[in-house]
């Protein structure tokens, strides 16, 4: 008997709205304190949302301020640095 595949959970890209795997996009986390900041691990509470190792996504969504709509406070530069340097990576 063939085993079952499990069932790999997909997440929706802020910038170029494409679906992918969860674990090929970096989350971007608001903690219930209120703090924006980078989740590599994906098990940190509080609202998420996804973005690939993409530039221009990441230009994409910082231009349209995307994120800081869904979080509903305003995302620091220290947070939009740390992406560009994982990007850059």
């Amino acid at each position: 008997m063939a085993e079952k595949q499990k069932k790999q959970p997909e997440r929706q890209c802020m910038g170029c709205n494409e679906k992918k795997l969860k674990k090929e996009l970096i989350r971007i986390v608001r903690t219930p304190e209120g703090t924006v900041e980078l989740d590599f691990t994906g098990k940190k509470s509080g609202r998420g949302a996804y973005i690939c190792h993409s530039k221009a996504c990441l230009k994409k969504v910082r231009k349209s301020g995307r994120i800081s709509k869904l979080f509903e406070c305003s995302v620091t530069d220290e947070v939009w640095d740390a992406l560009e340097e994982e990007l850059a990576d």
